[in-house]
């Protein structure tokens, strides 16, 4: 799943920051929940034209869910996204 935040890559990049339960790491198919803002991680190095193109924009976050309980996934996206403003 694939979310846009607001405040751009700064943003981005607080919200990882800030993640305790999802981790950050670009990997797929784990069983724990994963977060990654691909403009300055995993696409970091292409320039805003082909960001574009592959359709990553600066306030992208991406999230894969694992198998926690959904509560604690919501409480850790929830204190993310305050600390992203």
């Amino acid at each position: 799943m694939a979310f846009r935040i607001e405040g751009g890559r700064q943003a981005g990049q607080r919200f990882i920051e800030a993640c305790e339960l999802c981790s950050h790491l670009a990997n797929v198919g784990d069983a724990k929940t994963l977060v990654i803002h691909p403009a300055s991680t995993t696409h970091r190095r292409l320039d805003e034209a082909a960001l574009a193109a592959g359709g990553v924009t600066d306030d992208m976050i991406r999230v894969s869910v694992g198998l926690e309980a959904i509560e604690d996934i919501v409480w850790d996206v929830e204190r993310a996204l305050a600390a992203s403003a």
